[in-house]
């Protein structure tokens, strides 16, 4: 029998490692959509002082609720039942779940032993594809040692050595963007960038697929962004050679500037995205769930068939959006005219909701220095009696909601998971 045969005679089995937020609701996730028939946990340390201690972690939640109650609603009864204390095993919602509790370096993590072919790392530390599977510290390869086909990062890759390339079977995939860009053949680390970048690509992929918007001369976005567990609680000493001293103040009570990687994200997914100056920053507030992209977007203004500028305004977007929204059968992209504030939108299933009522445009002129333009030829510039021009743009301010926890970015971690192995069979 060979290997793909053994393969297809397996049922699904999901191997996640880490029990962190995302690893967490990534359990939740799948054990709702009973695709994987099975699902092996490596938590990798014990925790508690048993396995029901693991077990009231896995179904209460602070943002979602109880896990029986977030899957079958109000009146439902407990989901969870402990099957084998000594071997980790448990029922989920009927889903059989067994919880590791040794290993820490993914190199040591047997998931051949539970036929687990494909893995989400969800612990946020192995980030650089380049590193190989005997790191002392572990890696993301070191899961192919213990029998992965396939390893999801719910994390941007980041490559510590900036002289390596990025490896030939390392891909960064977001479902709705460009899953389909996946090759069995070669494809075998895979990053689902972050909640941040999968909510902006989908902002950004209906206006360069749209004629009237494609012209972006150039684009920034600041994300409001919940919390997370890289934040400290209360202000704390920064490590050794820490130069963000904010990233150790606390979260309860601070609106804290950092950083995002969500540009450089977005154009490994979105090419075109490269030749647009876009700039990101990301400004953490003291809430659980629940972040806001403001994206401002400069376009060049079209000349209609008469000549005449052609004004591109707020209805102009907002029927984009709301077009796209009705045309795809999964709605990862919603649409909505209310007034929302971000606790109304916790656990939505888009990548993306847009917040119609509150975007809007303005169109001005810019006038450009004509000798300023770089290999511009000094006798076609002799042949203007003017050396400036004035340049239509349309100025755009888009708001787009995103559940960075469970509704956008783990739902959107969990279709890919889905497509991946449907596709390695």
């Amino acid at each position: 029998m060979t290997k793909t045969q053994v393969f297809e005679n397996r049922p699904p089995t999901l191997g996640i490692n880490s029990l962190g937020r995302i690893g967490k609701l990534t359990l939740w996730h799948h054990v709702g959509r009973k695709y994987f028939k099975e699902i092996v946990v490596n938590l990798g340390r014990e925790a508690g002082t048993s396995l029901h201690a693991i077990a009231q972690m896995i179904e209460k939640d602070a943002t979602y609720g109880l896990l029986h109650r977030f899957l079958h609603g109000i009146k439902s009864d407990r989901v969870i039942q402990i099957t084998d204390e000594v071997n980790g095993k448990m029922l989920i919602d009927g889903v059989p779940v067994t919880i590791l509790r040794e290993a820490r370096n993914p190199a040591d993590i047997p998931w051949r032993k539970y036929g687990a072919d494909i893995v989400i790392d969800c612990t946020g530390k192995f980030k650089d594809p380049t590193m190989a599977a005997g790191e002392k510290n572990g890696s993301l390869r070191g899961h192919f040692q213990g029998g992965a086909r396939v390893v999801i990062n719910s994390a941007p890759f980041k490559i510590k050595n900036k002289a390596l390339a990025m490896p030939d079977d390392a891909v960064t995939l977001i479902y709705g963007i460009n899953h389909t860009a996946y090759d069995q053949k070669k494809h075998q680390i895979i990053s689902a960038a972050s909640c941040t970048t999968t909510g902006l690509a989908h902002m950004i992929k209906p206006l360069l697929a749209n004629e009237e918007t494609n012209n972006i001369l150039t684009a920034s976005m600041s994300t409001i962004h919940a919390v997370t567990n890289t934040q400290s609680v209360l202000d704390s000493m920064p490590k050794a050679g820490e130069k963000d001293l904010r990233k150790n103040r606390s979260i309860l009570n601070n609106i804290i500037l950092t950083s995002t990687n969500a540009a450089e994200a977005l154009g490994q997914v979105i090419p075109e995205v490269k030749n647009i100056g876009f700039m990101a920053d990301s400004i953490r507030v003291p809430t659980n769930t629940l972040s806001l992209i403001v994206l401002n977007v400069t376009f060049q203004a079209r000349h209609n068939k008469a000549g005449d500028a052609a004004t591109l305004d707020t209805k102009m977007i907002n029927e984009i959006y709301r077009k796209v929204s009705e045309s795809n059968p999964e709605h990862l992209v919603k649409f909505t005219m209310e007034q929302n504030v971000s606790t109304d939108l916790i656990g939505v299933d888009a990548a993306v909701i847009i917040e119609g009522q509150f975007n809007h445009t303005r169109t001005a002129f810019i006038n450009v220095d004509l000798s300023q333009i770089p290999d511009l030829p000094e006798n076609l510039l002799t042949t203007f009696s003017e050396k400036t021009m004035k340049v239509p743009v349309v100025h755009a301010k888009i708001f787009g909601w995103y559940d960075n926890e469970y509704g956008s970015y783990t739902n959107r971690v969990g279709d890919l998971t889905v497509y991946l192995h449907k596709n390695i069979l």
